[in-house]
Parts: structure tokens; C-alpha cells; sequence
């Protein structure tokens, strides 16, 4: 357990800052640009760093980039969880922010262009190695 916390702090620490962000008041982010669409944007953005990061902890785990479909299906439950939690927070707890079907399926969005990355980028590094 201490072992993946120590090469998960980085995922870690952005998804408590993910769940902090997406619970703060609207009214606390003004000044920043908005145009439509702008929070999908966000819910996707921060999910696909967030995926990112996780597999970036679990290749330095493992000290290699083995591709494993358990480690896939990890990944995509645990940002589930996440999405979907945000999602209930918004909904139950704070009220002033709204839940919406459309910002976990965004926040799925960017975990299946993290896992494309990541898929992406093992055949690339299997490649590599080949040559």
C-alpha cells in the first residue's frame, strides 16, 4: 500500500485538487475566460491528466511500461469513482454547483484519451525496443 501511495502522490494530489476546483462556488472564479462549453472542457482536461498521471505512477511502480488490461480497468474504475462522486457532491452536498450527466461524461472522455495515450505511447516505446 505504501508503495503505491509513495508512486501515486502526483496522481493523488491532483485529484484532491480536481475535487476541490470542482466544488468551489462559481462565484469564487471570476475573472477567469468563459465561453460555452468551457466547463466540459475543464472536466475533460482535468481528467485526462489525471489518467495520465496515474499510469505515469504505475510505470514507475512496475519500472516498465508492461501492458496490462487489470491496470486499464484500475484506472478507469477509480476515475469513475472520482467522476461520478464529484458528480454526487454536486448534487447532494453542494448545491450551488450543479450536477450534470454531460460533466462525468466528459470527465469519461478524458480518461479514454488518457488510456489512448498510454496505449499509444507502449506500442510506440514496444517498438523501440524491437528495432
Amino acid at each position: 500500500m505504501l508503495n503505491t501511495i509513495k508512486h501515486q502522490y502526483l496522481a493523488i494530489i491532483w485529484a484532491i485538487i480536481v475535487l476541490v476546483l470542482c466544488n468551489i462556488p462559481m462565484s469564487d472564479t471570476k475573472g477567469v475566460p468563459v465561453f460555452e462549453g468551457f466547463d466540459k472542457l475543464v472536466h475533460t482536461g482535468f481528467f485526462f491528466v489525471l489518467t495520465v498521471l496515474l499510469f505515469f505512477g504505475k510505470i514507475k511502480q512496475q519500472s516498465s511500461y508492461n501492458y496490462r488490461t487489470i491496470t486499464i480497468l484500475k484506472i478507469l474504475f477509480i476515475t469513475a469513482m472520482l467522476g461520478g462522486g464529484i458528480e454526487l457532491l454536486q448534487w447532494k452536498v453542494f448545491t450551488y454547483r450543479s450536477a450534470e450527466w454531460w460533466d462525468f461524461f466528459c470527465d469519461m472522455i478524458g480518461v479514454g484519451m488518457g488510456i489512448f495515450s498510454y496505449i499509444l505511447l507502449h506500442r510506440a516505446h514496444s517498438n523501440e525496443k524491437s528495432i
